[in-house]
Parts: C-alpha cells; structure tokens; sequence
C-alpha cells in the first residue's frame, strides 16, 4: 500500500481519496478505520462493573462458552463486543488474531515457539500459554518475518 500526503492550505478539512483496482478487503478495512461511525472505545465488565480497557493494557481476548473476554494485568473482564468488531477497533500492527477464537497482543507476546510440527506455541506476560491454529500460522510467519 502507497501512503501519499499533500498539504494544501486552501483545504478547509482533510480530504481522503483511496486509489485501487478494486474493492478489496483491505480498501474495506481502511474505509471503516477512517469512518467516525465506529466507536474505538473497548469496555468490559468485572465483578458487576463496568470499565473502559486501553489496548495497551490487553494483553488478549477471546471467546469462549458463547461469551468474550478480555484478559489484563488487572484481571479478566467479560465484552460485549464480537471477536470481528474488537479486530475492526484494535490496530493491526499491534494485535493479531491466532484462532478463530482469540486475539493477542504481540507487544505482550513472551516468545513463540515453532518447535511444534504445524503450529506455533505462544508465551504471554502473564505466563498465559495458546497456539497459533494452522489456519493463521502463514499470517503469524509473515509477520514476524520468518
């Protein structure tokens, strides 16, 4: 993806023009992170209250028993929100999805593990331990380069 910025002093507000092919995935993605429709904040609830999270502060979420849940240095906290709309929320260069069922935060990420044949082993901060399923390995692999 090419980023190009123009300052032009007779704009009165920014103005955002997306150039592709097509209609892509990744153009859709773009469009719903620029839009101001969607909310960015993630609350949950712990202990019959309601907090607002920082993504800095999570460290992974997932689902589990129909329900998502949020995982912090603080505790664990019950979401209202689906897995798609946190990954719609979160930033992509911070958290990536592993599962169908989880998301982690790869500044929170101990180490991964590629010892095991077809996935990877993966070592939170808080000492949490999850793999990569086999359908996200070759996502995980491209982002960390290897």
């Amino acid at each position: 993806m090419q980023v190009e910025i123009k300052i032009d002093p007779s704009q009165p507000e920014p103005k955002v023009v997306i150039t592709a092919a097509s209609m892509t995935e990744e153009v859709n993605r773009i469009v719903r992170r620029l839009s101001d429709e969607i909310p960015q904040a993630i609350s949950g609830t712990r202990d019959g209250k309601l907090e607002v999270l920082e993504p800095e502060d999570l460290i992974r979420i997932y689902a589990a028993s129909g329900k998502v849940f949020a995982v912090t240095g603080k505790g664990e906290y019950t979401l209202r929100l689906r897995l798609y709309e946190l990954e719609e929320r979160l930033s992509p260069h911070q958290f990536v999805r592993i599962s169908n069922s989880e998301i982690i935060h790869l500044k929170k990420v101990v180490n991964f593990d590629l010892s095991f044949a077809g996935t990877i082993y993966v070592k939170l901060s808080n000492g949490t331990v999850t793999y990569v399923s086999r359908r996200y390995v070759s996502k995980i692999k491209k982002i960390l380069g290897i």
